[in-house]
């Protein structure tokens, strides 16, 4: 049965709430390591840490608005094979979704991992969090929810959240067993916490934490939110099939690609172990560039960067979470996550299928069906 319960902050303290939350968790029996957020000592940065020591905690920070990277990959590599204990991990809804279909891909497993999601707020991209957090993280990570949950923009000069962010329809999580909510709570008084999977129920159980209701205005604010970016999101699809809509604008759309890769190491779901574009397939011949250069009397260098990108869609659109990390990796600031993610909603409609959304969902192409697309067979 699930259960609504309530974890108390003390002080205005949501991190130091949080960060007990955690150290309980962590000294569950069943429980020898929790994967989370933290500042590190060592640089004023937000990353994934693996702890075992409640005592290592000090640090969490799951409310910083910063998204170095997806998270999904770690939890991969931690589960693909069975390590002999069992993990908690605290992700963004976006790292669930793609570690869902990581899981379906045969690069992870649920059995050795307990899945803690909350309420996602937005995160900036990286240079744009450097510039907002200052020398003060902790405190911007308080300034940043604080602002968010009052209504306010997130609030710096010359920056905003991220595209893929603000243009995100899912802030709450189904998929995880625990979610722990901010929106429409009293966060000053406590976080809400629910279980919505059996070993959920189990963790909540154990912590003997008071129960709640869960608040009248919780649905209203996470429907207000969705709707805010949904509208966001239509209005960057637009956009971009329209920058996008022909052979001579999407070259152009990528005419800054350097054929760096980031965008390929940063997806979380683009997990081949050998890449075919970086092995001697796209390491052509010298006298190949002066042939193609003759044709037109110009090329531009480096080749096959469109190519690159449009097979990279042809790959991955079916299983694109819209994370955004391909834009946040990206050197030369092109719009990645904005084209990926709108072929991606075009190809996840065709099959009646969205990324992460349920690890029952077999992903298209994995599955025939005699009466799929008979518009196009003509059967």
């Amino acid at each position: 049965m699930a259960i609504a319960a309530k974890i108390v902050v003390k002080d205005n303290d949501i991190l130091g709430a949080l960060r007990g939350f955690f150290e309980d968790v962590l000294k569950i029996g069943d429980i020898k390591a929790i994967l989370v957020p933290q500042l590190l000592p060592m640089r004023n940065m937000v990353m994934p840490t693996l702890v075992t020591d409640p005592d290592c905690l000090t640090g969490v920070d799951p409310l910083a608005p910063a998204f170095p990277m997806n998270a999904a990959n770690i939890v991969s590599r931690l589960t693909r094979k069975p390590m002999g204990a069992k993990i908690a991990a605290v992700m963004r809804p976006c790292e669930i979704r793609a570690f869902v279909e990581l899981v379906k891909l045969n690069q992870g497993r649920t059995d050795d991992v307990i899945l803690i999601a909350i309420d996602c707020l937005g995160a900036f991209q990286n240079r744009d969090y450097f510039q907002y957090a200052g020398e003060n993280m902790t405190e911007s990570s308080i300034r940043f929810y604080q602002n968010t949950l009052s209504g306010k923009t997130a609030g710096m000069e010359g920056g905003d959240l991220s595209p893929a962010c603000k243009a995100c329809e899912y802030p709450v999580d189904a998929n995880a067993d625990i979610q722990i909510g901010l929106l429409g709570v009293e966060v000053d008084d406590y976080l809400l916490v629910q279980s919505q999977t059996d070993d959920g129920t189990n963790i909540l159980n154990q912590l003997n934490l008071p129960e709640v209701a869960e608040p009248a205005t919780r649905q209203d604010a996470i429907r207000s939110l969705i709707d805010r970016r949904m509208n966001y999101r239509d209005d960057m699809f637009n956009k971009t099939r329209q920058a996008t809509d022909s052979v001579e604008k999407m070259t152009a759309y990528f005419a800054s690609c350097v054929n760096c890769y980031n965008c390929r190491v940063a997806c979380p779901v683009c997990y081949c172990k050998e890449c075919v574009f970086v092995t001697d397939v796209f390491n052509h011949d010298p006298a190949q560039y002066l042939r193609w250069a003759s044709r037109k009397g110009i090329i531009k260098m480096p080749t096959d960067t469109a190519f690159y990108h449009i097979t990279r869609m042809a790959h991955m659109s079916t299983a694109c979470v819209g994370c955004g990390q391909c834009s946040n990796a990206c050197p030369n600031d092109i719009p990645v996550m904005e084209l990926f993610r709108t072929i991606a909603q075009d190809t996840q409609k065709a099959f009646d299928y969205e990324a992460g959304r349920s690890i029952e969902d077999d992903p298209p192409l994995s599955v025939f069906r005699e009466d799929e697309f008979a518009e196009v067979v003509g059967i």
